[in-house]
């Protein structure tokens, strides 16, 4: 499924790429825009504003991914789907402070560009819960600068593998072992979005049903990768503490023995 997308460009020297499902949505947010405005003029707004949004996805995972550089961890990729996006890490660092200074990184930017906009444009009426954006230039920065506080909260929250579950399983791996942790960050994410799946489905808010779905299973998975790792490392542990090197009595390569399994 990941592999049906279409490569855009690189940016800083990561290669951005949408997922094809990204132009369904496209189609979708034009459609809505026809409907509401009846012209090309709403089309064309609502598609913009759809570029837009994700533009500030694209500074999320950016965050995230230059971050990932500084320890030494490759990202060759940043995929878009209509769901959102998702920086592709060569590995999944171990170490707990690793692991919390990326992970923050990508809400910062959003909460960086709040700052920087709040001083110029102010704070939409009704906000936070009901905004209200004027039908001008400055309602659309008053928009862009609520989605990002909003996308900045959004993936605080502690639902595995979203950003607030990978700093709390940080934040618990930095006292347990790394798979207890994993472990607890992802029964705990898996409440959460089991919870927050029925309510938005009482909601009918259905995207974001599929959404918390998603991460419900991504979370599952990444347990499942973790649990295998771990269960490697300790295989070939094993391994190496039961090898013998028996001296060579000739010039021939030394034997390494293993111990019955």
């Amino acid at each position: 499924m990941l592999g049906w997308s279409i490569n855009l460009f690189r940016v800083f020297g990561i290669q951005l790429a949408v997922h094809a499902s990204f132009v369904l949505l496209l189609l979708y947010a034009g459609l809505e825009g026809w409907q509401d405005d009846g012209g090309w003029t709403g089309m064309l707004i609502s598609v913009i504003m759809v570029v837009v949004f994700f533009i500030c996805v694209v500074l999320h995972e950016l965050g995230h991914s230059l971050t990932a550089r500084r320890y030494g961890i490759r990202v060759p990729r940043i995929l878009l789907m209509p769901i959102g996006g998702m920086a592709e890490f060569e590995r999944i660092p171990r170490q707990p402070s690793a692991e919390f200074l990326i992970t923050i990184a990508g809400p910062l930017v959003n909460f960086a560009i709040v700052l920087v906009l709040l001083p110029f444009v102010g704070l939409p009426p009704g906000f936070p819960f009901h905004p209200v954006y004027e039908d001008s230039i400055r309602g659309l920065w008053q928009m862009l600068l609520y989605w990002n506080g909003l996308m900045g909260l959004f993936n605080l929250l502690p639902v595995f593998p979203m950003d607030g579950g990978r700093i709390f399983r940080a934040l618990l791996a930095s006292r347990l072992p790394y798979l207890q942790a994993t472990w607890w960050a992802v029964m705990v994410g898996r409440v959460l979005a089991i919870g927050l799946i029925l309510r938005n489905l009482y909601l009918e808010n259905y995207m974001l049903a599929v959404l918390f779905t998603f991460i419900l299973v991504a979370g599952n998975a990444e347990y499942q990768a973790a649990l295998r790792r771990e269960q490697e490392e300790a295989y070939w542990r094993e391994m190496a503490r039961e090898a013998v090197t028996v001296p060579p009595a000739t010039d021939e390569p030394p034997l390494i023995l293993h111990g019955p399994n």
